[in-house]
């Protein structure tokens, strides 16, 4: 399991101008465009500078597609190439196998987030208020979309399948999940459509973590995060489990 996990994460390292940095350099853009050139242009949203409040959310979107995209195409690239059989046919258990597949995308999002944060702590002067918070909200932000991404490199019959969840799903879930403002400021019925977006509650999450307020409880916004990471993570397990659609 270790050796496995340890291909995972140099397949990221190798590439680590594509898979850490660009992330990392597109999210400071953000950033430095929408925080520092516009801040002084946007009222504080409860209080707190808009260059600041953006943070989270951006560190977090980077994260989440990080660990997705690098465990849809790492498993799609396993069963298009039929290296997973092999991995299946070695004395490994369902879940030693889904552990080592799974680790590349959780420490590329980890790597992410740290590059991130690094940037944003000079630039904007973010510190952490609740750390218990952020770390819960980070694991199981992980764990969801880590699995998630497993999930549909099983599925996916070609890469432009694995795109499509990212491109079509998971990145305008995650723009209207209140990374550029808050949903309180939205007139309804827009303010409750939002409240049904499972990732507004992850970066509320992750924002109460960092600044200690968010748009709604965290207590609830980890509850249905934490939630939604047990659903996904049981789906990946189950696929490893039965080894159904893996030799597809």
């Amino acid at each position: 399991m270790l050796w496995l996990a340890e291909r995972e994460v140099l397949r990221v390292l190798k590439l680590w101008t594509q898979t850490i940095a660009a992330p990392i350099v597109s999210s400071f853009l953000f950033i430095v465009v929408f925080g520092l050139a516009l801040s002084g242009r946007i009222s504080p949203v409860r209080g707190v500078d808009y260059d600041l409040f953006i943070v989270p959310g951006l560190m977090i979107m980077a994260m989440a597609q990080a660990a997705y995209a690098n465990n849809s195409t790492s498993l799609f690239q396993a069963r298009n190439d039929r290296y997973l059989n092999d991995i299946l046919s070695a004395p490994l258990r369902s879940w030693e196998v889904l552990v080592g597949l799974t680790l590349g995308g959780v420490v590329r999002a980890v790597l992410i987030g740290a590059g991130v944060f690094a940037l944003a702590v000079p630039a904007v002067g973010i510190g952490v208020e609740q750390p218990l918070v952020l770390l819960a909200a980070v694991g199981f932000a992980l764990a969801l979309f880590a699995a998630l991404g497993v999930v549909v490199g099983i599925y996916a019959q070609t890469f432009d399948h694995a795109g499509f969840v990212n491109t079509l799903v998971i990145l305008p879930l995650t723009f209207l999940g209140g990374v550029f403002y808050s949903v309180d400021v939205l007139p309804d019925p827009w303010r409750d459509v939002s409240h049904a977006n499972p990732i507004f509650y992850l970066v509320q999450a992750v924002r109460y973590g960092f600044l200690g307020q968010s748009d709604v409880s965290p207590v609830l916004a980890l509850t249905i995060t934490g939630l939604l990471a047990v659903a996904v993570v049981a789906w990946s397990a189950w696929l490893f489990s039965t080894g159904r659609r893996l030799k597809a």
